[in-house]
């Protein structure tokens, strides 16, 4: 716990004005990411922040960790809490972010309001929910969702029914459905010798042993030449430029594998710094084109939320 608190108060030390976050989930973990972005993301306005009250008796609560990239927030984020308000019109949606960081950065650029897990809940209290369901947009069942767990079990009282789904990648056929959707979304650059190479976040949980289930699931599904990599835990960019490079391939393709196209994804991936991902590939003399976008925009991402949803509320007799 003191390592984890010693990142985040680094990270308010980037961010001026930053002060501690009501709810102490660490800025970078497990998919997720730290934002620091100044630059131009796109229209706050377009993207619902979903934290109207009059929610009615049966509330969908989605909690994702967040990103200040509006666009993006609206692509990913917002597909899937639209896909399940779709799937679900008897309920209302609400979100929550679990970064308080990505949370002030927002409001204070710009004057947007997202509630953070406290609030959301707070604000399911006032409104007479009854029965709660949340569904993490997390990647995988580590630090950040079992904090959501021991938060939401601290509310139990509040409510006469909570249940949880589980996150994206929890089953095998959840990585099959996520591996076959990366893939083709990348199929209009395969010429049998471009390398797809996936940007994860890592962390030193023992979920991050769902990269290399991952790259299993591809190798299984025949996709010899995609290979998975993470930022800050294993496998690293050297593992994948090794395995680029054994299958002698000379051109790539980047995407994060991460809900949202981030902070990570336009600039550790990305961007022009001499130490990314994409400067360091060139630099081994690869072509690469870098796709900039989250899981969350596929649609069959969309829809295993969905599905997670369904399985958990079937379950719990809803």
């Amino acid at each position: 716990m003191k390592k984890r608190w010693m990142a985040l108060l680094l990270l308010c030390g980037v961010l001026a004005g930053c002060s501690a976050p009501k709810h102490p989930i660490s800025d970078a973990q497990e998919g997720q990411e730290p934002e620091t972005v100044e630059e131009d993301t796109g229209d706050a306005s377009l993207d619902d922040p979903r934290n109207q009250d009059g929610i009615g008796d049966k509330e969908i609560l989605v909690v994702s960790f967040g990103t200040s990239y509006n666009d993006n927030r609206r692509l990913t984020i917002g597909a899937v809490e639209q896909a399940i308000a779709d799937a679900y019109p008897d309920y209302a949606v609400r979100r929550a972010f679990t970064s308080q960081i990505i949370i002030d950065h927002v409001k204070k650029r710009d004057g947007v309001e997202i509630d953070n897990v406290q609030q959301a809940l707070e604000r399911a209290a006032d409104n007479g929910v009854k029965t709660l369901v949340v569904q993490p947009t997390h990647l995988m069942d580590g630090f950040e969702y079992q904090e959501l767990e021991e938060e939401l079990a601290s509310y139990a009282d509040a409510f006469e029914k909570v249940v949880i789904a589980k996150p994206l990648l929890s089953a095998d056929e959840d990585f099959t459905i996520v591996a076959k959707a990366v893939a083709e979304s990348a199929e209009e650059y395969d010429d049998k010798q471009t390398a797809l190479c996936l940007m994860g976040h890592g962390t030193e949980a023992q979920s991050n042993r769902i990269y290399a289930q991952m790259q299993d699931k591809l190798e299984e599904l025949g996709y010899d030449r995609c290979f998975v990599g993470t930022v800050e835990a294993e496998p690293t960019l050297e593992d994948v430029l090794a395995m680029v490079e054994e299958k002698g391939c000379r051109k790539i393709v980047l995407r994060p594998l991460m809900l949202v196209a981030g902070d990570h994804a336009n600039n550790d991936m990305a961007g022009d710094d001499p130490a990314s991902w994409k400067s360091v590939m060139e630099k081994e003399g690869y072509e690469v084109t870098a796709v900039v976008a989250g899981l969350g925009e596929l649609p069959e991402v969309q829809q295993l939320y969905v599905s997670h949803l369904r399985t958990a509320m079937e379950e719990n007799g809803l």
